[in-house]
This record gives structure tokens, C-alpha cells and sequence, in this order.
């Protein structure tokens, strides 16, 4: 692999944020690395305010002089990927996890779903570092809007899917951009991924699995950071009123303790947001439940 200098074209850029994440980003770093074999590559890892000195390694080691090393005051999971965005050439942007390992010619394969007219962003099939077997095809959601594995497609083919997952996800820069990335009013942690999926079908780009890849994923069951349900609910209640019908708002209000919480997002522009995303979206919240038979 090639990492890109100044005056290289680079074809995709890999954002890596993370936070607090100990050896795990070296080991996602080194999995990219030696994994990848395309010329024109940049990789970018931004810490949103580790204390562990997780990246330290970057600095410490020449073997990684070339990977871009940013760093952020707290900014939380979707704004510091914005800004690992901002900083990227590539005319694709592929957002990685820093708990992730890669097979031999994962990008290759995951770029070539581009080639085909009408992909827009892709994922591949992610399966779990501490059970392999056990492996997610995209997303979806249930009645009660609750984040849910996809089995395998029938024919193993690509396929378009509701929401990709954010441990690792190929975007087209202009297709981010045009929807404005991750919303930059969220907090912490929670939502981010699949808001961007939700927008980015909503304002007419077309999402998909691609089987034919698969990475490993640490799935933890706790972060090393601290996350609150606040934090979560936070982040959903401004999705539903970025994009949702009203009903679908009070029902999302009925299922979490929203009331101070409410305030908090309108205060934070949502409203102002809702009415710039409803005046540039080519489909409404109904034509995706009913594109995927999502009954919420």
C-alpha cells in the first residue's frame, strides 16, 4: 500500500475516530496497512480527547508516518468523523472503527460495488472478532425502531440495504456532502450511522451490502468512555425531528423519558434543520418504511 503524499490523487480516504480505545487502534491500523494494497490511499485517525494514550503509537513509530493524525476536544462520534471528513481528499470516504480487522483486498472489493450505476454508499458483512461466525448483513429497523441485524442476501449478491452499520462504511464524498455528513448536533454517542443511512436514501442516494466482503468487529458491552441513555436518547429524538413525520415523533416521545430532553433538542436548531432537510429530500420518512417494510 501507497499512502498518498501531497501532490497524489488520492481515490479514498479511511477515517478512523476514536476515543480511549488502548491497543485497539493500533491493531486496526496495522490490519489496514498490511491489508491493503491500492495506490492513492490516505488514512486518517482522529482522537476525540483520548486519556490512554492510544495513539501514541503514531508518533512513536516511523512505520506510521504517513497516516494523518488529528485531534478534537470531546467533539463525540459523528462530529469528530465529520472532521476526520473535512480533512479528506479521497473521492470516497470509508468510515472505520478503531476496533476493526480487515481481510487481504477488503478495499478493493468493498470499491468495486461503486462500479455498478447507482451505488452510493456500501458496507460490507461484519462479523465479530470474539465469533466470526456469527456476521451481520446491513441493518434494519423494528417496530419499536430498535436496530436489527440483516441475514445474509438470498443470492449473496449486492444489495441494497436500510441502514449500514458505522464499523465500517464507503461513502461517495459528494453523496456526504450533499446531505451534510453526520448530524453535527448530536452527542456522544448513538445514532449517527444510522441517521446518515436515513438521510442519505431520504435525499435519493442509494445504500448497499456487499457480501462478497467481510470484516471483524469487537463488540464490547461497555465503552471506554462514559455514554448515557440520555446521550442516546438525545441523539434519536433529534433524528425523529430532523426527519420524521409528527406522528412518528410523538410515538418515539412515548417510548423514551423525553420530556426535559425535548427542550434540549428544539433549543439545539433542530427545527431549523427539519425545515432545510424537508425543502432538499427527494422521499419522506413513509416512502423508506414502506421501501423496506419497516412497521414503526
Amino acid at each position: 500500500m501507497q499512502i498518498t503524499g501531497k501532490n497524489t490523487r488520492v481515490l479514498a480516504s479511511i477515517i478512523i475516530p476514536c476515543k480511549n480505545e488502548g491497543t485497539n487502534v493500533k491493531m486496526t491500523a496495522d490490519s489496514i496497512l498490511a491489508a491493503t494494497s491500492l495506490d492513492g490511499i490516505e488514512i486518517i485517525i482522529v482522537d476525540d480527547e483520548s486519556v490512554d494514550g492510544c495513539c501514541r503509537f503514531l508518533a512513536d513509530d516511523a512505520a506510521y508516518a504517513g497516516i494523518k493524525h488529528l485531534s478534537c476536544p470531546g467533539l463525540g462520534a459523528a462530529r469528530a468523523r465529520n472532521l476526520g471528513a473535512s480533512a479528506a481528499g479521497g473521492e470516497f470516504l470509508i468510515f472505520c472503527d478503531a476496533h476493526i480487522t480487515v481481510p487481504e483486498g477488503w478495499l478493493e472489493k468493498l470499491l468495486a460495488a461503486f462500479r455498478r450505476p447507482g451505488v452510493d454508499a456500501v458496507s460490507p458483512a461484519i462479523g465479530s472478532l470474539g465469533n466470526p461466525a456469527a456476521t451481520g448483513y446491513g441493518q434494519t429497523w423494528n417496530e419499536r425502531l430498535e436496530t436489527v441485524w440483516l441475514p445474509p442476501p438470498r443470492n449473496m449478491g449486492i444489495t441494497p440495504v436500510p441502514l449500514l452499520p458505522g464499523g465500517c462504511l464507503a461513502v461517495r464524498a459528494g453523496a456526504f456532502r450533499r446531505v451534510e455528513g453526520f448530524d453535527r448536533g448530536f452527542i456522544v454517542w448513538g445514532y449517527e450511522d444510522v441517521e446518515l443511512s436515513l438521510k442519505l436514501w431520504l435525499f435519493g442516494f442509494n445504500l448497499y451490502l456487499n457480501p462478497s466482503v467481510k470484516i471483524l468487529h469487537l463488540f464490547r458491552k461497555k465503552h471506554p468512555y462514559p455514554v448515557s441513555m440520555n446521550h442516546v436518547h438525545y441523539n434519536l429524538l433529534r433524528m425523529a425531528y430532523s426527519h420524521f413525520k409528527e406522528e412518528r415523533i410523538a410515538k418515539i416521545q412515548r417510548q423514551v423519558p423525553s420530556g426535559r430532553l425535548v427542550k434540549r433538542v428544539l433549543d439545539g436548531g433542530v427545527l431549523e434543520q427539519r425545515d432545510r432537510y424537508l425543502r432538499q429530500r427527494k422521499y419522506d420518512d413513509d416512502w423508506f418504511m414502506n421501501r423496506f417494510d419497516i412497521p414503526f
